[in-house]
């Protein structure tokens, strides 16, 4: 472990400092030489299998009609890692009437009991369980989310800022970040039929390149460090992003990082007409708002936005090559922005 930090410190160090490119992923990849050969072995049959299934589920037909709440309460974040959901999430956050929920997904915290209850009522043989039971579990979620918000909101209270509090609004929506529920865009749209489901989705090399240099916590997210592993994943999202648009078109909002970054003011716009809220003029200071943003990305939305990280990945396209065959057609996507009335500004000057 000692040798691997060692190695990435190196590797921020010529990659920030000295820009020395080679020396830089030298050290990169030696990291992680010594970090993958201390995990076990990657199932790429059990990460194929997790996909088909999930296919085969959710197919057109699976959602009984009329079924679910009709709250617009929960907003749901979703995205492949390193995407710039961080940036939309503190955008929303920004807005008077919403609020984040912290980096625990509430839905997703209850995913399993969601998944037993609907599994209970549907094989119950009593026609009306099923609705009755996913309303009643929506609203347990929404609760959750309501009685997270109040717990943060008291523990980050001190009587100075207790006036100010009082005179705060009661939030209207709340966002529920959890990346890896594009998984479970099947289980939302029934609970949630009605509410927001924004995802993020940023030029395909910077996002793999910028989830491969990274450290996450241990986990799944480990094999990102490892080529085909974190092509298979990259690939796999991909994949159910598609199949989510075939079987229920439109339900998704996706959002362009690059449209975000660059055409900001519109975009934010459009997302907040999104939420069916009105618009605040708030929302474009978002950076100067006092947030705990306890992620990876945390430095860069507190200094604003910057359109440097787009492209990045070139600095080692060399030494990406063998992950850009591994991608194959995966690494162009040519994903719009969906927001309603959204028309991204035309390119003036080539991208470089």
């Amino acid at each position: 472990a000692y040798k691997h930090k060692m190695h990435l410190a190196m590797f921020s160090y010529h990659d920030v400092k000295t820009k020395q490119t080679k020396e830089a992923w030298h050290h990169l990849s030696t990291a992680y030489k010594h970090k993958m050969s201390a995990l076990p072995k990657w199932s790429a049959a059990h990460e194929d299998q997790r996909i088909d299934t999930i296919k085969k589920i959710f197919r057109p037909g699976f959602w009984p009609e009329g079924t679910g709440s009709t709250s617009r309460v929960p907003i749901f974040i979703i995205g492949f890692v390193r995407s710039g959901s961080t940036l939309l999430e503190r955008v929303l956050d920004a807005h008077p009437l919403i609020v984040g929920t912290g980096e625990d997904s509430v839905f997703n915290g209850r995913l399993d009991y969601i998944r037993n209850k609907v599994v209970e009522a549907s094989i119950s043989g009593d026609p009306t369980m099923v609705p009755r039971v996913v309303k009643e579990l929506a609203g347990e979620v929404v609760n959750g989310m309501k009685d997270r918000w109040r717990t943060i909101d008291s523990s980050t209270s001190d009587e100075k800022d207790a006036i100010e509090k009082e005179k705060q609004p009661v939030p209207r929506r709340f966002s529920d970040k959890m990346l890896t529920n594009y998984l479970n865009i099947g289980f939302i749209h029934m609970l949630f039929p009605r509410a927001l489901i924004l995802h993020v989705a940023r030029e395909p090399m910077d996002t793999i390149f910028s989830a491969y240099k990274h450290e996450f916590p241990p986990g799944t997210l480990d094999y990102t460090s490892d080529f085909p592993s974190l092509a298979q994943l990259y690939q796999n999202y991909r994949d159910i992003m598609k199949h989510w648009d075939e079987v229920l078109p439109g339900r998704v909002t996706h959002v362009r990082y690059e449209d975000l970054v660059r055409d900001m003011p519109n975009v934010a716009r459009s997302v907040i007409n999104a939420t069916g809220l009105q618009w605040d003029d708030g929302v474009l200071e978002f950076h100067k708002k006092k947030q705990a943003v306890n992620t990876l990305s945390t430095t860069q939305v507190r200094k604003g936005i910057y359109s440097h990280h787009l492209k990045s990945w070139m600095t080692y396209e060399e030494e990406l090559q063998p992950l850009v065959k591994m991608l194959g057609d995966s690494v162009e996507w040519d994903l719009k922005t969906s927001l309603a009335n959204y028309v991204p500004p035309a390119k003036e000057e080539k991208e470089g």
